[in-house]
């Protein structure tokens, strides 16, 4: 069993993270790094240096922080021997992101990249069914309401976030699910005239020839619509609910339920037991390029 820490104890690691390393035999959960309070029957400290002399059996750290500033974090946790999980997206930038690699991987230590979205239930049978398909097209409309996943979070607004936040888990799903690259050819960027990231985003790749056109909101009341449609030469592929559920030609298929962060934490084990990294920064540099090649468009002003 591995004693691991969470580091960062805000919305996603009470709702996420705190049950599904409870629900887990391969890990306990023996403190926290964070500001705030910590989970009940967990003690809590400011600095990973701190929580290391306190509790000095920690052997991994899962990071749950806002992305700003991670890699002097994980810089710390190495130093101190610890493995690293990391939530979406890994950093503030894709240098960052990039150095955080190069700082486990210096350090001989393990780095778990995650991208929750790729751990939903549709996503490996999806990419089964597509593998030796010819595909045609592929569409995705990633839209929800950042009043409701995010309220008054002042870090979603800062530059760079915004709609990347869900957005990247369906970037994460076509990355995973495509069996070629994705080019990014255009992106518009819609930017309220009162915050400093997207609340919208329109984007269009080219994936071996395959036009993937891309559409996010953060601004959508009502339902939410997280969903990816195939055309294939062999027929219509449908991921809904996040990638969680899946149809071919209008029919449901059985993919099973299994949660997302009862997936990554399993896989998290794995790349523990094998001592084998699993750090695919391919989500993060799409969102770089639609800031590179993106027109900004203004909008009206977003109010919670």
């Amino acid at each position: 069993m591995t004693r691991i820490a969470l580091a960062g104890i805000g919305k996603i690691a009470r709702d996420q993270h705190v049950p599904h390393i409870a629900a887990n035999p391969d890990f306990e959960l023996v403190a926290a790094v964070t500001g705030h309070r910590p989970p009940e029957g967990v003690p809590g400290f400011r600095t990973v240096a701190e929580m290391m002399r306190a509790v000095p059996d920690v052997q991994a750290i899962s990071i749950c922080t806002p992305p700003r500033g991670r890699l002097a974090l994980v810089e710390q946790a190495v130093a101190h021997g610890l493995d690293v999980m990391i939530e979406k997206p890994p950093a503030a930038t894709l240098s960052e992101a990039q150095a955080i690699v190069r700082a486990v991987a210096g350090a001989g230590r393990v780095l778990h990249v995650t991208w929750h979205s790729r751990e939903a239930a549709a996503v490996e049978p999806a990419r089964a069914w597509l593998a030796g398909r010819n595909i045609r097209r592929v569409e995705v409309n990633w839209k929800e309401d950042v009043r409701v996943w995010h309220p008054g979070q002042a870090w979603i607004w800062e530059p760079g976030i915004g709609v990347f936040d869900p957005g990247i888990n369906a970037l994460s799903v076509i990355t995973r699910i495509l069996p070629r690259p994705l080019l990014m050819e255009t992106a518009e960027l819609r930017f309220p005239s009162n915050r400093d990231a997207p609340i919208a985003a329109r984007l269009s790749f080219d994936s071996g020839g395959v036009p993937v056109a891309v559409e996010f909101d953060f601004d959508q009341r009502g339902p939410q619509s997280w969903d990816i449609d195939v055309e294939t030469d062999d027929g219509h592929l449908q991921l809904s609910m996040g990638a969680s559920k899946m149809a071919v030609d209008g029919v449901a298929q059985d993919v099973g339920d299994e949660a997302e962060y009862a997936r990554l934490y399993r896989r998290f084990a794995e790349c523990l037991s094998t001592r084998a990294s699993d750090a695919d920064l391919t989500p993060f540099a799409h969102v770089a390029d639609a800031y590179l090649l993106g027109r900004r468009v203004e909008v009206g002003p977003f109010e919670e």
